[in-house]
């Protein structure tokens, strides 16, 4: 098996150790200047200065004094979607408000009506250069969720999109059934039908990794998403919810009770939330890019970390509320509108977004975790998380040891 050796690193920033970091550990990184390492087989299997390197290796690949940081994990997209939603950011420039804007008709019913006239080769040419942006801002984990359909056949036709995509993309695409909103009609039968059909269909079909559902006053019910998520977890899938977006209807409670990966969004949240979080062991997945489209409060990132909650960044790349193709600005605007530091803004679009997806091999530099790092176009890690708008930041993408051509 071939070994590749990485030298003239001028700064590797990574977290050290898998799992859940909380509190003082969510901004601890792991700096190694002058650093050199070895990747064979798609992990690591060394890392250290150059001169304490002994082994055998078939290439040197040589980094020209640029820093080092492990590739982005995006935890959190609805990257499939047919259409636009054009006319719904004029109205909510006009003044309405999503839920104005959704009592209308627009919002994501919109997405629904336009996903459903779409074939799945549209739907598939569609989401490629989305995939491709969110890569080449350094997501090369990418967890992409169905929700645009309503009925079964519909969910069950992204997921295959979903499905289909990962043999066009380097990044690794993790599937989500997002149970979104109910259909205009026939609320209690939708969500029968998902529990004695849907979720057992996708679970035989091998669809998805996970159920998430969307708990709100136009959504689900905490009840709803309760019979939802216990069908989810019966059947063997992990838990995802889509919480405390607008208003906290004790969808936080819900997901810390039953396990859940993550809770995503969270901007309505308070103090009884941090306290529910910080009593379980649930992801809370910041989605700033929110509230920067939507010009709502952000979600309360600095008192979920000194409240020792494990925090996450994610884009919620969607076309309603979050048109944001770029992971690298979602981590930026975790220190702008969250309230992180630089390296729990790393640590939230690394370490813990991996662990909101279950995942314990990625999102960290260490010796037999996969190769997915970033080379930086400066010597400063720093700048992942200070650059706004220019693309360049990230000068490579490495997948498993193997550079992604762009």
């Amino acid at each position: 098996m071939s070994i590749t050796l990485f030298t003239n690193c001028a700064e590797l920033a990574t977290p050290l150790g898998g799992g859940l970091h909380r509190g003082a550990l969510q901004g601890l990184l792991h700096l190694l200047p002058e650093a050199s390492f070895a990747v064979q087989d798609g992990r690591l299997i060394w890392i250290g200065a150059l001169r304490d390197w002994n082994g055998d290796h078939d290439r040197v690949v040589d980094l020209g004094g640029r820093a080092v940081i492990p590739a982005f994990v995006d935890s959190h997209t609805h990257a499939v979607w047919g259409g636009h939603r054009l006319d719904d950011f004029e109205a909510r420039s006009q003044g309405k408000t999503y839920e104005e804007i959704l009592a209308a008709g627009g919002g994501i019913y919109q997405t629904v009506r336009q996903t459903a006239v779409a074939s799945e080769e549209t739907l598939a040419a569609l989401a490629k250069p989305r995939l491709a942006a969110l890569l080449r801002s350094g997501a090369a984990t990418i967890e992409v969720k169905s929700g645009y359909g309503l009925t079964t056949e519909a969910e069950m036709r992204l997921l295959r999109v979903i499905a289909r995509l990962q043999d066009e993309t380097p990044a690794a695409l993790f599937p989500t059934l997002l149970i979104h909103v109910p259909p205009e009609e026939g609320r209690e039968a939708y969500v029968q039908e998902v529990v004695e059909h849907l979720i057992p269909t996708v679970v035989r079909e091998g669809l998805a990794h996970f159920v998430d559902v969307f708990i709100e006053r136009e959504a689900f019910t905490v009840e709803e998403a309760r019979r939802i998520l216990e069908a989810a977890k019966a059947h063997g899938l992990g838990l995802k919810v889509h919480a405390d977006q607008f208003h906290a209807l004790g969808g936080v409670e819900l997901a810390v009770e039953l396990g859940a990966l993550s809770v995503d969004h969270l901007e309505a949240s308070g103090e009884a939330q941090i306290e529910a979080l910080a009593r379980g062991r649930t992801v809370a997945t910041l989605l700033p890019g929110v509230s920067l489209h939507l010009g709502v409060p952000p979600a309360p990132g600095r008192r979920l970390v000194d409240a020792n909650v494990p925090v996450a960044v994610a884009t919620d790349l969607n076309p309603g509320s979050s048109p944001l193709f770029s992971m690298q600005m979602a981590a930026a605007l975790a220190v702008r509108l969250n309230g992180l530091t630089p390296a729990e803004a790393l640590t939230a679009a690394t370490v813990n977004a991996a662990a909101a997806l279950g995942l314990r091999d990625r999102g960290r530099l260490e010796e037999a975790c996969r190769a997915d790092f970033l080379v930086l176009a400066s010597a400063d890690w720093r700048d992942a998380l200070y650059t706004l708008g220019a693309p360049d930041v990230i000068a490579q993408v490495w997948i498993g040891g193997e550079l992604v051509e762009m």
